[in-house]
């Protein structure tokens, strides 16, 4: 999700990253020793939402982050929420750590020591990895290198060999270890519904070759993959420019025979009043016609980055859990009808560790509490409502 502040703001920064390395022994060196630090292995335990999800023929999951055995943040190093992600969660994204700014320090060297680790510690429990992202188009979101880079007198040969060289390393890198990724991120200005220019796509031509040239390379490099186009346009009034422009760029996919197979809907959602009932009547119509619109042209549905703004609710913590709880599931029942919707991720699953507290805190101060746990990762409502959207969903195949 993207707007005047966003939700890396103030969350992430990439000066601290390790100094970069091409990938070799030195990187399969560091995620070792990080998985041997790690005592939260084997089996997955029985029970949590995935176990009920895989009763429905669905799966659910969140991002996770990396970090330091111990570290108070949402990464596989520590073990409260390690603990949360292995009994909870059936698939995993990493947060940050695939994105340009993570692993591509400069035009000609790749770091995946923090994404390997990542990786290395999921299988090791047994939970499988999306891939996030292989291009955010945005250029605030490109690396700086980037967005300077001198694409010499060819700048069309030279933006292609470097946005096909990025796509080729990262997929064959983890080839069949990864199964779906959201290709393209967020690349619909949701002021006008136009598509993103970069540096990138000027040297390319035009935003839309850039984008389709990076859905025919992941799919060159990722032939059995599924291919999201990821995007926060929702179901909340004043998106209705986004939610066209985002229906314009599939239906332009379409018509070119782009190899997108789904639709990420982040459904990053925002509570309209303390009656979810209301709300939900209010917003599912309009919804309703825009999720048509998208699977009558062939699409599937990806819930990408599940979470909720306590917008509009009183401070109360029992009376804002109930609302983002009922809120939350009222908006599944609406996703879960569609039978192309098959993964649900979470984007983060504790209220300590959430981007919305730093993206935009409450007027009142009181803390933000949009996840399924609290900050001390003890389930809330809002879990619950998870639970039986699930158990209440259509079967899949």
């Amino acid at each position: 999700m993207t707007m005047a502040i966003t939700r890396r703001e103030g969350l992430y920064t990439l000066a601290g990253l390790a100094a970069a390395a091409q990938p070799g022994p030195r990187t399969e060196a560091f995620a070792r020793a990080m998985l041997a630090d790690d005592a939260s292995t084997g089996s997955p335990p029985a029970g949590g939402l995935q176990a009920l999800a895989a009763a429905r023929g669905l799966r659910i999951g969140s991002c996770f982050a990396w970090g330091r055995p111990g570290a108070d943040r949402g990464s596989f190093a520590n073990p409260a929420y390690a603990a949360l992600l292995r009994r909870d969660c059936g698939i995993l994204v990493p947060e940050n750590e695939m994105k340009w700014q993570a692993i591509r320090p400069s035009a000609t060297r790749f770091d995946f020591t923090r994404l390997d680790a990542m990786i290395g510690w999921a299988e090791k429990v047994g939970l499988p990895v999306r891939g996030h992202n292989l291009l955010w188009h945005q250029p605030k979101w490109m690396p700086a290198w980037e967005e300077a880079h001198d694409f010499g007198a060819n700048p069309s040969r030279a933006a292609h060999d470097l946005l096909v060289g990025h796509i080729d390393t990262v997929c064959k890198r983890y080839n069949a270890r990864i199964r779906s990724y959201d290709v393209v991120n967020e690349a619909v200005n949701p002021a006008d519904g136009t598509l993103y220019d970069t540096a990138l796509s000027r040297a390319l031509g035009s935003p839309q070759e850039t984008l389709d040239l990076t859905f025919r390379a992941a799919r060159a490099a990722a032939p059995n993959a599924q291919l999201v186009y990821n995007d926060y346009m929702s179901w909340e009034p004043g998106n209705a420019t986004h939610r066209a422009g985002v229906l314009r760029l599939l239906e332009g996919f379409k018509a070119r025979g782009v190899p997108v197979d789904a639709l990420g809907v982040q459904s990053h959602i925002v509570t309209q009043g303390v009656d979810a009932r209301v709300s939900v009547a209010s917003l599912e119509g309009e919804w309703h016609r825009f999720l048509d619109a998208v699977t009558a042209m062939g699409y599937d549905l990806v819930i990408t980055e599940l979470d909720v703004r306590d917008n509009a609710l009183p401070a109360d913590i029992a009376v804002r859990d109930h609302a983002v709880a009922d809120f939350t599931r009222g908006y599944l029942d609406v996703m879960l009808s569609y039978p192309s919707l098959r993964d649900i991720l979470l984007w983060g699953m504790t209220d300590r560790y959430s981007w919305i507290e730093g993206f935009e805190p409450r007027k009142d101060k009181a803390a933000r509490r949009p996840c399924p746990y609290d900050a001390n990762f003890k389930a809330k409502p809002m879990r619950s409502a998870i639970a039986a959207a699930i158990t209440a969903a259509p079967p899949r195949a």
